[in-house]
């Protein structure tokens, strides 16, 4: 039974990453806007409702990586923060999480230029980054062991963490890919450790 369910678990996952293939290269060639559904199912080798039996639309295909991105974040942060504060061992599990993301770096582009040229990607994105933030802070919650009327410590320092990854991976991902992720991650985190409201401009940007 264990040998079948293995089976049927790879041809699953074989027919998921076959849709994704389709439809990225189909997204590219055509548009968003110009790729049907049926038109990825016809790439994909599938009938159009097999399509709905893995993405509820074509929005959630672009996003296709943000579960398991996520679960792997979180197998991080559940080893907890050991000695160190909240904001530390999110630091820890956010740089290094982002060094798995640079061996994927082709698909991330690919995935990175439909999300910022398409509005309803792009809200999609940000509905799926709102999870992130409830995840995060109710893993930090059950560090801090806070009650309901300090909630908003955790929300905060999730809010400030996934606001970190989104400046440095924007920032990657506008370069190419060609910086370090992790080094950029690092980088966001040390601004808000130090405080940004001490961040000034250089004395050649001002008037």
């Amino acid at each position: 039974m264990s040998g079948t369910t293995s089976l049927r678990e790879r041809k699953k996952e074989r027919t998921r990453r076959a849709i994704e293939r389709a439809a990225l290269d189909l997204f590219e060639e055509r548009g968003f806007d110009g790729a049907t559904v049926d038109a990825v199912a016809a790439a994909a080798d599938i009938a159009p409702r097999t399509f709905f039996h893995y993405f509820p639309s074509k929005e959630d295909v672009v996003l296709a990586d943000y579960a398991g991105r996520l679960e792997r974040l979180v197998v991080t942060l559940r080893k907890g923060p050991a000695d160190e504060s909240p904001w530390r061992a999110l630091r820890a599990a956010f740089v290094a999480v982002s060094a798995d993301y640079e061996s994927e770096r082709a698909q991330m582009l690919r995935r990175f230029r439909i999300i910022t040229t398409t509005p309803s990607v792009g809200a999609r994105s940000l509905q799926l980054q709102a999870d992130w933030e409830t995840t995060v802070a109710g893993i930090v919650g059950g560090w801090l062991g806070t009650g309901p009327e300090l909630q908003i410590v955790p929300r905060l320092l999730a809010g400030a963490a996934l606001s970190a990854m989104r400046a440095s991976m924007a920032q990657w991902l506008a370069g190419g890919g060609k910086a370090s992720l992790p080094d950029l991650m690092a980088g966001c985190f040390d601004l808000l450790d130090a405080g940004l409201g001490e961040v000034s401009p250089s004395p050649t940007a001002r008037p």
